[in-house]
């Protein structure tokens, strides 16, 4: 499973260094872009790494690698982190799980949303060595973008020892439940009754 997981990032990564050719327009945007990341104001950097991030320009890839290298600011780190991610360095996702357990919680929790699957982040939730405060962060990840497969893997935490776990997990499963029936097609409702004349 894990191999074929590996395959499939693989084969994305790969999809995206072939994807359709930058318009003219766009090239030059993402050059605007990766040149704020020279910005002294730290805002700046970050906001320019979250639209890079954004566009997944994966033209500005080396640039940005050569600015992580040098930030020292910890909200940009994250941000250029995020950037590299959407831009196919996979293994850039432990980083940002990592700074759920920081001060930079919100930021991070907040580019896991932005996720197209919940699935790449359960190996953490599976990990015994998760600090409680990451477990939660990714269950109110999970909850905001996961499937009916996103239901099994939060239930156990349901019984958690953590009430804080506990909680996010009762609601995180609420949230699923709701965004499930309303997609999916075959869950089906109660349905309509009507009352049956009395009879004479």
């Amino acid at each position: 499973m894990k191999l074929f997981a590996s395959f499939l990032i693989a084969l994305l990564s790969l999809f995206s260094v072939f994807a359709l050719p930058l318009s003219p327009q766009d090239e030059a945007d993402n050059v605007i872009y990766a040149r704020q990341l020279a910005s002294r104001d730290a805002a700046t950097r970050q906001s320019a790494a979250e639209e890079l991030a954004r566009r997944v320009a994966i033209d500005q890839k080396k640039i940005v690698e050569g600015y992580l290298l040098q930030e020292k600011d910890k909200r940009v780190r994250l941000a250029l982190n995020w950037a590299l991610y959407r831009m196919g360095k996979s293994d850039l996702l432990f980083q940002i799980v990592r700074d759920l357990d920081s001060s930079r919680q919100e930021q991070a929790v907040g580019y896991l949303t932005q996720l197209e699957r919940a699935d790449s982040l359960y190996v953490f939730l599976r990990q015994e060595s998760t600090k409680p405060k990451i477990i939660r962060a990714l269950i109110e990840a999970i909850g905001r973008i996961g499937d009916t497969a996103a239901l099994q893997e939060i239930k156990p935490f349901l019984d958690s020892y953590d009430p804080d776990i506990a909680e996010s997990a009762k609601n995180a499963t609420n949230l699923l439940t709701t965004g499930v029936a309303a997609t999916d097609p075959t869950v089906k409702t109660r349905p309509r009754t009507t009352a049956t004349p009395e009879k004479p």
